[in-house]
């Protein structure tokens, strides 16, 4: 599986973006899809994931209410809308995909992550 992102850039505070993430490959593998963020000088975080079902969705107390993670099922694209953005916000976003792979009743988890995007709130 192939992640590959794109709608990073710089806005103004209290403005809005929206990530994309489209995964190719073998998408049947994936269970969960997800973005992280990491700002300089600090540990990468989790931001928002959903299952592949889309049955269960996590967003960290930061972002809850101004983010929204989403995708669509036909393109296996991941959406990331982020409204009402701070300049706490800045940070490098990365997406990311637990797989669960195998075959003849042995399986096991792998993860993969995008190569990054950058997102940079002004004051």
């Amino acid at each position: 599986v192939q992640l590959v992102e794109s709608g990073g850039g710089l806005v103004q505070s209290g403005g809005s973006l929206r990530l994309s993430c489209a995964a190719s490959g073998s998408t049947s593998d994936i269970r969960t899809m997800g973005w992280y963020r990491q700002a300089p000088g600090e540990q990468r975080e989790l931001v928002a994931s959903m299952t592949s079902g889309g049955g269960s969705i996590q967003y960290s107390d930061a972002v809850q209410g101004r983010f929204t993670i989403s995708r669509d099922s036909a393109s296996y694209t991941a959406y990331l809308q982020m409204n009402g953005l701070k300049p706490e916000d800045t940070a490098e976003y990365s997406c990311h995909a637990d797989l669960y792979v195998g075959g003849g009743g042995v399986y096991t988890w792998r993860e993969v992550w995008g190569q990054g995007t950058l997102v940079t709130v002004s004051a």
